[in-house]
């Protein structure tokens, strides 16, 4: 295959365990378009990390294991593949919790995503100078230790260091978590920029189901380890029925009953 393949990522019938005995999916079936956003929603313990974790070849550093299905990145499979060999090819995630080295300095961090690649002195600089564009504020705090940073500078430390390998698929688990109304905003503005001035294709773990469908060109509902909806973004945020089926909230019609009842 080239890169004519219209699909970045794809899943088909994908499931997984953990310690041969967990079942973490159930035949997830996805696609990533080549150059587009993709949310995959759904509540604590739906198979969002697990999903991201086999793609990304990180499942068996947890104990886990694809047991059947297909994982293709870039028109090929990559069974077997290891994650630095997928970081090579381009794909890298960003873990939940942000996960920075915090006896490093953020500019260290940000160096680090590059390595795998061995890039020559000059092309390091390049790259830095390209995430500090995206993410100025890290500029003037990269010499500081990041774990003294505030949660947002470490969540841009965590998503510059994926940008620092310049790949093709970013795949990022709860970009929001625990972090201020407006510095996910500026996050996601980021993300929305990336992808379109550069052509980045983004696979986003969300529970913020507004937010991940403000942003995402199309999204899939987990449950119970499988793909309960999928739809394109625009048609799934007309639905009042998400939150209330998939993550315990009532819709607009439930409220108004609540509301009258009291």
């Amino acid at each position: 295959m080239t890169d004519t393949v219209s699909q970045v990522l794809s899943l088909r019938g994908v499931e997984a365990v953990y310690d041969g005995i967990i079942i973490g999916l159930r035949g997830v079936t996805l696609e990533v378009a080549r150059g587009s956003i993709v949310a995959l929603l759904g509540s604590n313990g739906a198979g969002k990390t697990t999903t991201l974790k086999a793609a990304s070849g990180l499942l068996r550093a947890e104990g886990g294991k694809v047991t059947q299905g297909v994982v293709e990145y870039q028109g090929r499979s990559i069974a077997g593949a290891s994650a630095r060999e997928l970081v090579k090819a381009g794909m890298v995630q960003v873990l939940e919790g942000r996960h920075c080295f915090p006896q490093l300095t953020i500019e260290e961090n940000l160096i680090s995503g590059a390595l795998v690649h061995s890039p020559s002195r000059r092309r390091l600089r390049e790259r830095l100078e390209s995430v500090y564009h995206w993410f100025p504020q890290l500029k003037g705090k990269r010499s500081a230790l990041a774990g003294y940073a505030s949660g947002g500078e470490q969540q841009m430390t965590a998503v510059g260091r994926a940008l620092m390998g310049n790949p093709h698929l970013v795949l990022l688990d709860e970009p929001s978590m625990g972090l201020a109304p407006i510095v996910v905003a500026e996050i996601f503005e980021i993300i929305r920029t990336l992808n379109a001035s550069l052509g980045v294709s983004f696979l986003i773990a969300e529970q913020n189901v507004a937010l991940a469908l403000r942003y995402a060109d199309y999204g899939y509902v987990l449950e119970n380890g499988r793909v309960a909806i999928e739809s394109p973004s625009a048609e799934l945020a007309k639905r009042d029925d998400i939150r209330n089926l998939y993550f315990g909230e009532p819709d607009d019609g439930s409220r108004r009953q609540q509301n009258h009842a009291a």
